[in-house]
């Protein structure tokens, strides 16, 4: 048995908030909640979507993974809209998102993604209607474990940092599901911005940011890339 089935926390989620539906799988993709509630906070949030909004795992700041349903199954992760797909040239446009995320599995790090600095601390983003634009939400306490990007990433200048026990669990996820899944392991360098070969169903680990453009998870961490070139 794999270790890292050890440390599954399944907590289940109801049946009707994703699909029962065995699938084959070729992609992993990795997000990050942007979010602080925690792992149990997430997912009452998403109890609150009908749309079957959800990926198979959670993973905690201290490396647990929490297990909403089996990766056979699948839920809505991606959302590229067919509008878009069409965009880039796919003719099955209305049914490709569909698609992706039924031979997909999302992993989600718990973690407030993208950050705006103030008087010189980082605080979590929100939007301002006023000044149409994201501002630091200084209501929420500054974030001390920050990875800086000199010349930004996806409009942030700053993001949390993915935790050493984070970037472990994932590693332990990809070789498990490699082995289950016969999924490739391969590092994709074009992942950290639209990728044509991901939305076209290519094999391999993929970011979010890999099939949207109004995305930011995950960020080009150097410790996550290390990580994820050892596995190719």
């Amino acid at each position: 048995m794999s270790k890292i089935l050890e440390k599954i926390v399944v907590l289940g989620f109801p049946p009707d908030q994703y699909y029962r539906e065995v699938t084959p799988k070729n992609q992993i993709i990795l997000h990050h909640t942007v979010s602080s509630r925690g792992v149990k906070g997430d997912y009452n949030w998403w109890l609150t979507d009908k749309r079957r909004i959800a990926t198979c795992m959670i993973l905690h700041h201290d490396g647990t993974p929490y297990q909403l349903f089996s990766s056979r199954f699948f839920g809505h992760h991606i959302g590229c809209k067919s509008s878009f797909l069409k965009a880039e040239g796919f003719v099955d446009y209305r049914t490709r998102n569909l698609a992706l995320n039924k031979h997909s599995i999302g992993i989600e790090i718990d973690s407030w993604g993208g950050l705006v600095e103030k008087n010189g601390k980082w605080h979590p983003a929100k939007w301002d209607n006023i000044k149409r634009k994201m501002v630091a939400n200084t209501r929420i306490k500054a974030i001390e474990n920050v990875t800086l990007y000199p010349n930004g990433y996806r409009g942030f200048f700053g993001f949390e940092s993915y935790t050493d026990e984070q970037i472990e669990t994932v590693k332990e996820l990809l070789l498990y599901w490699k082995k289950k899944y016969n999924i490739p392991l391969i590092y994709h360098e074009d992942m950290w911005d639209v990728s044509l070969m991901a939305l076209a169903g290519e094999s391999g680990i993929w970011s979010h940011t890999s099939f949207r453009r109004d995305k930011s998870d995950v960020h080009p961490q150097k410790s996550l890339i290390e990580m994820l070139k050892s596995l190719w």
